[in-house]
């Protein structure tokens, strides 16, 4: 019990420590932003804009973080039931349109009406969003993303820049970003979170790809 609450302790304060990391760049970032437009002759409409975008980063993070923190307490329910993939993985692609759009990604379904993950509609959601807006981040132009639902498994794979071994390893990593994501905007914690959900509701996630061969992140389900 002792060993227990000494490697929970080392957790917790090894998180609190990141998420304080990851909060300082958007931090440091808002303050020069706002420090520039107190000079003369500054933009300030475009400074202004671009601090804007500084609080939504800061804001993402946060609820990326509190929503890890009701995974992990047990006060989200992952797995009641079971959802029809086809409107769910319509709905992302509605969401996420926009930014496809401006990274010059293509966004498919692949998923038959009658297909239904053991998931909640929400957890369905947020799982395949969150693998959506990872592929449309670090894909790269002119690649094509196909969201996939079978009774066992949803897939989201991309035929974009791929990752090298090291990165593959480590993409479930809470804010682990590679050389390339560093320089984009992401919290690091979406694919921590399809895990997280996925391994919850009792199921398997698998990465795949390599440099110039695209990239995939599988979710598999136990059927029954």
């Amino acid at each position: 019990m002792e060993n227990q609450t000494r490697a929970y302790e080392e957790l917790r304060v090894g998180f609190t420590a990141a998420v304080s990391h990851e909060l300082r760049t958007p931090l440091a970032r808002l303050l020069a932003l706002l420090e520039s437009a107190a000079l003369p002759g500054a933009d300030r409409d475009a400074l202004l804009a671009q601090a804007r975008d500084e609080v939504q980063e800061m804001s993402e993070l946060v609820d990326d973080v509190l929503f890890l923190s009701e995974l992990e307490s047990g006060r989200e329910v992952v797995a009641l039931g079971s959802t029809p993939a086809l409107p769910v993985l319509e709905e992302v692609r509605d969401r996420v349109v926009d930014s496809a759009e401006r990274a010059d990604v293509a966004v498919r379904i692949d998923a038959e009406p009658d297909v239904e993950l053991p998931l909640r509609r929400r957890m369905l959601q947020i799982v395949a969003e969150n693998l959506a807006e990872n592929s449309i981040r670090y894909a790269g132009a002119g690649a094509t993303l196909t969201l996939s639902a079978r009774p066992d498994f949803l897939e989201a794979a991309d035929d974009g820049r791929g990752l090298d071994p090291e990165e593959l390893s480590r993409v479930f990593e809470r804010f682990y970003r590679g050389d390339r994501a560093r320089a984009s905007r992401g919290t690091g914690l979406g694919l921590a979170i399809v895990k997280h959900v996925v391994v919850a509701a009792g199921g398997t996630v698998e990465a795949t790809g390599a440099p110039g061969h695209g990239f995939a992140v599988r979710c598999s389900f136990k059927r029954g």
